[in-house]
Parts: structure tokens; sequence; C-alpha cells
């Protein structure tokens, strides 16, 4: 079941970068991980450093990608984008995290893709 889930994850991850970039953000890394954590992708999008969450769900039986990106997932996003921030002072300086929620039905079929703006507020 893990190799399932990893697999399903890195198909959502490639999916949604292919889906940032014709919606026109640019993607700086992928899978950038530190010891606190990890973020799945960093972009520049009309001036703004954003940091994405790439959520991917079989179904919906658990809810949707986007309903598990809150408390403690939420603020380790946070800390994240600000250390990243904090050590690249070449790239904007406005921030914000964002959740792209890729979904797929039971039996496999891509159902939707969603970004959602800003899931990250103080």
């Amino acid at each position: 079941m893990p190799d399932q889930r990893r697999s399903l994850g890195a198909l959502g991850e490639r999916l949604a970068r292919q889906h940032l970039e014709t919606l026109g953000y640019h993607i700086i890394a992928a899978n950038h991980r530190t010891r606190t954590g990890e973020i799945d992708l960093i972009a520049a999008e009309d001036g703004c450093l954003v940091f994405i969450e790439v959520r991917t769900r079989r179904g919906s039986v658990h809810g949707t990608p986007a309903e598990s990106v809150v408390g403690a997932k939420a603020e380790r996003l946070s800390a994240l984008a600000e250390e990243y921030a904090a050590d690249h002072p070449e790239l904007p300086d406005s921030l914000r995290v964002d959740v792209v929620s890729v979904q797929f039905t039971p039996s496999g079929d891509l159902q939707r893709i969603e970004v959602i703006r800003n899931v990250v507020t103080d």
C-alpha cells in the first residue's frame, strides 16, 4: 500500500506542476527538503513567491485534499516558507501558500485539479 500511495502522490505532483505552469506559475524548486519538513513546489507568480502543497486523493472518503492542510501542517508550511524566503533574498518579498488539490475517482481516473490560493493566513 505505501508504494501505491507514493506512486499516486508522485503522479499528483507531476500533474499539479503541469497545471500550474499552464496557469503561468514559474516553478523554482520541487521537493525542497529541510530538517523541519518539505515543500512540494516553490514558484513565482505575479511577483509573489508561492509555496505549494500538493494534496492528492483517490475518492472523497477522507475529505478533500485541501481540508488536510490545517493546524500543525499549515504552521509548518508557513515556517518553511519564511525560512526559504530568508535564505533567498533575491526572490520576491511577497509570500503565499497555495494548495493544489488533485482528485482521482475511486477507479483511478483524474477527476479534477484545483488551485486554492493563500490557504495559510496569519
